[in-house]
C-alpha cells in the first residue's frame, strides 16, 4: 500500500475560492496601447463559445489563484470569441485551426507565442514563464545603459525588466536615486516603488518616508502589494542565509507598514523558518495559532497543514499527535473523503497501519458510489 501522492486529490477544489485571471475589457487597440504603457505581452484565450475544452479551461485554470497572480502580474489578459462578427478582423489577422488558441502579442502587434489545445494549470504558467523569457528586454537595455544612457525612463525601464527577470536590480536603483535632487516628482516616486525588491534596503526606507505621495501617484493596493513582496523577498533571504536577523526584519516591517497582512505573515514566515532550522517546538506553536486564525471552519485547508506538520516532523510526538488529530477532524467533515488520504497517510507514520488500511479504502468507496450515480443519471 503507498501514501504518497494522496495530497494531490486536494488541489483541484482550491480554485473554487480564488480569483483568477482579471480579463481586460477594452478594444483590441486599448488593449495594445495599455500593453505599451506597461511594457507587457497580451495573452488572448482565442475561444468558440461551443467549445468544451475552452469551457474547460475558463472553469478550471483561469480561475486558479496562482495562475492569477501570476498572469495578473505579468500579462494584459484578454478573452476574444473568434466566430462573433466584432472580432473579424482580429480573426483574420491571428487566425486560429482550433479551439482553443492561446495568443501571447507584444505591443507591436508580433506573436511572440501561439499555443493550440487546453492547458492545465502547470502548463499554462509554464507557458507564460516561456513567454516571458522570449520577451526579457534586459539586454537592450543593459546595452543603452552600458553606453553611458542615464535618461531617467530608460533606466526605470531597465530596474522594471530586471525585477521581472528575476534578476539583481539594487545597485542600479541606488546609483540612478542617488543622482536625483528631488525624489518627490512623480517619476522619482514612481521608480522607488518599482525599485523596492527587498524590505533590508535602503530603498523600503525611502517607499515608506514618501508612502502616502507614492500612494498618490499609483494607488494604496500597490504599495500595499509592493511591502508584501518586499518582505517575502527578505524573509526568502532569511531562509537561505539562515538569518534570524533578517526574519524578524521581514516580520517587523509587515507588522509596522501593512498590519492587515501582518498576523498570517508572521505565523506563515515562522513555520517557514523553524522547518528549516527543524525546530518542532516553535513550528508547532505558529502552526497551532495558524490554524485556529485561518482553518477553523476549513476542513480542506485543515487536513492541509496537518499533512504538512506530519511531513516536516515525522519523528515528533507531539506534531505527529496534533497532525493525526486534525486530519481526522478533517475525514470526518461533511463531504471530506478527499480529505481522508491524507489521514490515513498520518495513521501510517504514527504505526496505526490497520486503521490506515480502513480510512485508506474509504475515499476510493465514496468515489465509486458516484461514478454509479452519475452513470444512473445519464
Amino acid at each position: 500500500m503507498k501514501y504518497t501522492h494522496f495530497f494531490i486529490l486536494l488541489v483541484a477544489p482550491v480554485c473554487l475560492f480564488s480569483k483568477g485571471i482579471q480579463f481586460f475589457e477594452g478594444t483590441w487597440q486599448e488593449a495594445l496601447a495599455l500593453a505599451a504603457k506597461e511594457e507587457k505581452v497580451i495573452f488572448i484565450d482565442a475561444f468558440a463559445e461551443w467549445c468544451g475544452p475552452c469551457k474547460r479551461m475558463a472553469a478550471n485554470v483561469f480561475t486558479d489563484s496562482e495562475v492569477g497572480d501570476f498572469y495578473n502580474a505579468n500579462f494584459i489578459n484578454m478573452k476574444i470569441d473568434m466566430e462573433k462578427p466584432e472580432n473579424e478582423a482580429f480573426s483574420k489577422q491571428y487566425p486560429v485551426a482550433a479551439f482553443p488558441t492561446l495568443y501571447y502579442i507584444d505591443f507591436t502587434g508580433e506573436v511572440v507565442q501561439k499555443i493550440t489545445g487546453a492547458q492545465d494549470v502547470m502548463q499554462f504558467i509554464n507557458s507564460g514563464k516561456a513567454v516571458l523569457n522570449k520577451f526579457d528586454r534586459t539586454d537592450f537595455y543593459a546595452a543603452e545603459y552600458n553606453k553611458g544612457s542615464r535618461d531617467p525612463q530608460l533606466v526605470f525601464q531597465y530596474v522594471k525588466a530586471l525585477n521581472r527577470a528575476g534578476q539583481p536590480s539594487l545597485k542600479i536603483s541606488n546609483d540612478y536615486l542617488q543622482t536625483q535632487k528631488d525624489l518627490t516628482t512623480p517619476q522619482n516616486l514612481k521608480f522607488i516603488l518599482e525599485a523596492t525588491t527587498t524590505a533590508d534596503s535602503r530603498i523600503f526606507g525611502l517607499l515608506v518616508q514618501y508612502r502616502s505621495k507614492i500612494e498618490a501617484v499609483t494607488s494604496k493596493e500597490a504599495v500595499q502589494s509592493r511591502i508584501q513582496t518586499a518582505c517575502q523577498a527578505t524573509l526568502d533571504k532569511a531562509i537561505a542565509f539562515e538569518s534570524e536577523d533578517l526574519l524578524q526584519e521581514a516580520q517587523s516591517n509587515m507588522q509596522k507598514h501593512h498590519p492587515a497582512a501582518a498576523s498570517n505573515f508572521y505565523l506563515e514566515s515562522e513555520m517557514a523558518f523553524a522547518k528549516l532550522i527543524q525546530d518542532a517546538k516553535r513550528y508547532l506553536k505558529a502552526w497551532e495559532n495558524y490554524l485556529k486564525k485561518v482553518a477553523d471552519e476549513n476542513a480542506q485547508e485543515q487536513s492541509l497543514q496537518a499533512l504538512s506538520l506530519a511531513q516536516a516532523f515525522p519523528k515528533d510526538s507531539n506534531c505527529l499527535v496534533a497532525a493525526e488529530k486534525t486530519a481526522k477532524k478533517a475525514a470526518t467533515s461533511e463531504d471530506a473523503f478527499l480529505f481522508q488520504f491524507n489521514y490515513a497517510y498520518i495513521l501510517k507514520q504514527v504505526g496505526k497501519t490497520e486503521e490506515a488500511k480502513k480510512w485508506h479504502r474509504k475515499p476510493y468507496l465514496k468515489l465509486k458510489q458516484l461514478v454509479i450515480s452519475e452513470k444512473f443519471k445519464l
